[in-house]
């Protein structure tokens, strides 16, 4: 069933966490801000929504990087209820999509819940004083891929964050698969 995001409560500061990636290190929301801001993406190897758009998602981390936008991804669902959400699955998404950033594993899922989050994909766009500037979409896609010519809602939205230190006041909420909570 499709869950959609709240909207932004600009502001918002980010919540620390220090978890476990993919790549057998542990990572910090220090560790991981850049210094003109931060993207926490939550996200999951078995959502039709993530799996979409996750070379898109791997286009824009890579995108952002060069503009000071420090980039992690945060798999809260349970896995032993959906082994593919597991570490091998989310490692063999990170290989399959080309993602170059953090992946890390809430197994507890005291971050989603932290963050607030109710969906794959959900992504948080946070400032350089990590004040939440962006609750919104990547882009139109759903279920499906859209076009390739969609606008970038997400890295439009985090460059103006990297530019200005301020979020679009408009902005279109996320669609995606609830958190699968324990």
């Amino acid at each position: 069933m499709a869950t959609g995001t709240p909207i932004c409560d600009f502001g918002w500061k980010a919540p620390d966490f220090s978890l476990p990636g993919i790549d057998g290190k542990n990572y910090s929301r220090a560790s991981l801000t850049g210094p003109r801001g931060l993207l926490v993406m939550f996200l999951c190897n078995h959502c039709p929504y993530v799996r979409a758009v996750e070379t898109r998602i791997a286009r824009d981390a890579r995108d952002l990087a060069p503009l000071g936008i420090g980039v992690a991804a945060i798999c809260s669902n349970d896995a032993a209820a959906y082994p593919d959400d597991g570490p091998d699955g989310l490692r063999e998404q990170a290989a399959r999509a080309g993602f170059g950033f953090a992946y890390l594993i809430d197994a507890e899922q005291a971050v989603a819940r932290a963050y607030g989050a109710v969906c794959t994909p959900e992504f948080f766009g946070f400032d350089a004083g990590l004040g939440l500037q962006y609750r919104g979409r990547l882009d139109a896609s759903r279920r499906e891929a859209g076009p390739d010519d969609l606008r970038r809602d997400l890295f439009l939205a985090m460059k103006q964050v990297a530019e200005t230190g301020q979020g679009p006041r408009e902005q279109i909420a996320s669609v995606g698969c609830s958190i699968k909570w324990k």
